[in-house]
């Protein structure tokens, strides 16, 4: 059980101590109250009857009347005992109750844990662990299904541009006396596609580090508005050869601490999902602006609309839009999960929006 448990939780437990408690001091007051009745309707009924010396029930009486502090107190602590060993059994009967129950954690999909009334409390908690349980094995097979998946189409796809770049080379290596026209021709496309085997590559190393480490920030006083100014700057060729344009609303003055490195990544894959997802011959909105404690980025683009239940997702790992799209379109579907964690490492918050065949991503981060 997690023993943070929420204060709800912690409080269904102390009612419970607490009613098993009074429980106990109830028993007690009532077995002592009819003790004394007892004595008292004994000794009035004992006064009403007329015994003679050798009746051994009068004999017995009159024992107990002699030892009446011994027999009193033998009684009292004979209650004592049986009370006490009755609700000492009680919590122990639920303890092997939850501990019968718990059992069906390790197989979660066994069904819902069902415990005594009085442990209601208990019973929605381990419920709880077990929903959870459930919850992460299934995206965690879903995550590692997408990971395989995708691995599968970037080993698919890393053929395509090698066999390119050998392809060319070979026909210049084969054919030395080309003219230097078609050499040229040649020689552009086998860097084009060595550049296209580099970002698939690069993706393959995405894949193991999002896996295998931990993202940590190493923090300094930035001119954010020169970085957002610079990165939108080296994504202009881009744009172009994509048919899109900018439409630039940067604040100026804007210093944010931050880890600039992580926060340039941030940024990067922002605008790399607007141009890989934008319709063409159209505008990107970016925006920057500030106010007292935050200062919020805005990157909008026109493309198709993106339904509820995939925009909810849109951060996960692994997860991309349309996965029958080959790697060519779109990258590892790890680029606005590793948004996302950035971010929310600073201390921000990154949101989605999609309406009317326009995406818009919002990031709000402090200034301290």
């Amino acid at each position: 059980m997690n023993k943070n448990s929420s204060p709800v939780i912690k409080a269904h437990r102390s009612e419970l101590s607490r009613r098993i408690i009074a429980e106990y001091a109830v028993a007690l007051a009532v077995y002592a109250a009819a003790v004394v009745l007892a004595a008292l309707a004994a000794w009035g009924l004992c006064r009403l009857t007329v015994w003679q010396e050798q009746d051994m029930l009068y004999r017995l009486l009159h024992w107990i009347k002699e030892h009446i502090i011994q027999f009193g107190g033998a009684v009292v602590l004979a209650g004592w005992f049986v009370i006490s060993c009755f609700f000492i059994k009680k919590p122990l009967r639920y303890l092997d109750e939850i501990t019968a129950e718990s059992e069906k954690l390790a197989f979660p999909e066994s069904g819902q844990i069902r415990l005594s009334p009085e442990l209601k409390s208990v019973q929605d908690e381990i419920n709880l662990v077990r929903e959870k349980a459930v919850k992460s094995a299934a995206e965690a097979r879903e995550a590692e299904q997408r990971k395989n998946d995708l691995i599968v189409y970037l080993a698919h796809d890393l053929k395509t541009p090698l066999t390119s770049v050998i392809g060319y080379l070979s026909l210049m290596r084969d054919e030395p006396q080309i003219s230097a026209e078609l050499r040229a021709k040649y020689t552009g496309i086998a860097l084009e596609k060595a550049l296209r085997l580099e970002e698939l590559i690069n993706e393959f190393f995405d894949i193991t580090r999002f896996n295998l480490t931990r993202i940590s920030l190493e923090l300094e006083r930035v001119n954010f508005t020169r970085m957002t100014e610079q990165t939108a700057f080296e994504f202009r060729p881009l744009l172009e050869e994509k048919g899109l344009r900018w439409q630039l609303d940067i604040a100026g003055g804007v210093w944010l601490l931050c880890d600039p490195d992580k926060l340039e990544r941030v940024l990067d894959n922002l605008i790399r999902n607007a141009v890989n997802y934008s319709y063409p011959d159209t505008e990107i909105a970016l925006s920057l602006s500030e106010d007292e404690n935050s200062v919020v980025l805005v990157i909008k683009n026109s493309g198709r609309t993106i339904p509820a239940e995939k925009l909810d997702r849109i951060f996960e790992q692994f997860f991309r839009l349309d996965p029958s799209r080959g790697t060519g379109e779109g990258g590892a579907g790890l680029g606005l999960a590793i948004a996302k964690e950035i971010t929310e490492l600073h201390g921000g918050s990154i949101k989605a929006e999609s309406e009317n065949e326009s995406v818009t991503f919002t990031v709000t981060l402090p200034k301290l």
